[in-house]
């Protein structure tokens, strides 16, 4: 029988093809019906056990058991969902659905795994059971918590009781070949909120007669910026971005309320917490000395995705058997993008690494959540044989 890699390779061309299938039919977060019918139809023409229908209705979990008894259970997972951005490619197999497109690489995950199962269902030899894990929603949905309150990792929706789970992302600012992981916070909690400030309106020749909510704004989202000048520590990280404002119709007159929004991204529970609540005793302090009164809309997002140390330590291993040591890399900083890919690390053991996409020579790559974005096919067979070491290698 031909070696694991021998079949990988032969597979390239199909999966190829299969992502780029993928990327001409994005959908949106919890709308991956396309997308989770034709993994479906991978899975059962390779006989692959599965249960659809789950996360609100487009996840997928497949199972193929250990083929001896005394193994333990390695799940792997994919993101399917994509973003609403209008493609700029030009590429011949460019999005077909107007004013959306995969600009975040989940085309290409969904294709490793896809690959990963058809190469470890003709393996003859399985001592661990393997659980894949297709999962809608990553991009703001949460949908690897609505997986996680399904049972996939726990084993009640299919398979055993999971030992360990990893999950992999394309990065276009790492060279092709690399792959890159480090222990503890991997990606930023990421929390966001929305504010609406209400004074009293009226004309801007005569502002002493009204109460402006747009100076109010403007003198909070300076203040805010004190979060990461003067309240955290400078040698912890937090970013606080106010990123969307609004206020009024007109030149001429002032409005009655104005609005900003954004995001806080932090890396360690009690900054977290501190930064909520002075986020709260900024904006309502600095509203109420302008006259104001401002509410509030929080809403608290991802945590930490965190790489437990063994399930990292047994990546890196695996990887540097698999690919060669030279080209597994130490990830120095966290990203403080966020991940719910952290759901799973809440109740397993877990491992997010990310897999170089830069191709040699690109000095200025289009990053991901941009139009032009395109993942790179040349990748697939390392993830796919990596992620299949991963499956079949021991479990301590």
């Amino acid at each position: 029988m031909p070696s694991l890699r021998d079949r990988v390779d032969a597979d390239h061309a199909a999966l190829t093809a299969l992502r780029q299938e993928l990327h001409q039919h994005p959908e949106l977060m919890y709308e991956e019906t396309w997308t989770a019918a034709r993994v479906k139809r991978e899975l059962e023409a390779l006989g692959v056990e599965h249960v659809a229908g789950l996360a609100g209705g487009t996840g997928l979990l497949g199972r193929l058991p250990a083929t001896q008894p005394g193994g333990k259970t390695v799940a792997l997972r994919a993101d399917m969902d994509a973003l609403p951005i209008q493609e700029e490619t030009g590429l011949p197999y460019a999005s077909q659905t107007p004013g959306k497109m995969h600009a975040c690489g989940h085309d290409g995950h969904t294709a490793i795994l896809v690959g990963a199962v058809r190469a470890l269902a003709s393996e003859p030899e399985r001592p661990n059971e393997v659980l894949f894990l297709f999962q809608p929603a990553e991009e703001g949905g949460a949908g690897a918590k609505r997986m996680c309150d399904d049972g996939v990792l726990s084993g009640r929706a299919l398979g055993g009781k999971v030992d360990v789970v990893y999950g992999l992302h394309g990065n276009p600012s790492i060279d092709f070949g690399l792959f890159t992981v480090r222990n503890g916070p991997m990606l930023a909690a990421t929390d966001e909120f929305s504010v609406k400030v209400l004074g009293r309106g009226g004309h801007a020749a005569m502002p002493h007669l009204g109460v402006d909510p747009v100076v109010a704004v403007a003198q909070t989202v300076a203040s805010l910026q004190t979060l990461a000048s003067r309240i955290v520590s400078p040698l912890e990280s937090i970013v606080l971005s106010v990123t969307k404002l609004g206020a009024g119709h007109a030149h001429n007159v002032i409005p009655d309320t104005a609005t900003f929004a954004g995001t806080m991204r932090t890396l360690r529970d009690e900054d977290r917490a501190l930064g909520k609540r002075r986020f709260y005793e900024i904006v309502e302090g600095v509203a109420a000395a302008h006259g104001c009164r401002a509410e509030v809309d929080w809403h608290t997002g991802y945590p930490v995705t965190m790489n437990d140390p063994w399930a990292t330590d047994r990546f890196r291993q695996i990887a540097r058997e698999t690919i060669g040591a030279e080209r597994v890399r130490e990830e120095l900083h966290p990203t403080m993008g966020g991940e719910d890919f952290s759901f799973y690390g809440a109740e397993a053991p877990a491992c997010f690494f990310f897999v170089g996409l830069r191709r040699p020579g690109d000095e200025a790559p289009a990053l991901l959540h941009t139009p032009r974005f395109d993942f790179n096919d040349a990748v697939i067979p390392d993830c796919v044989e990596t992620m299949c070491r991963l499956a079949l290698g021991p479990v301590a």
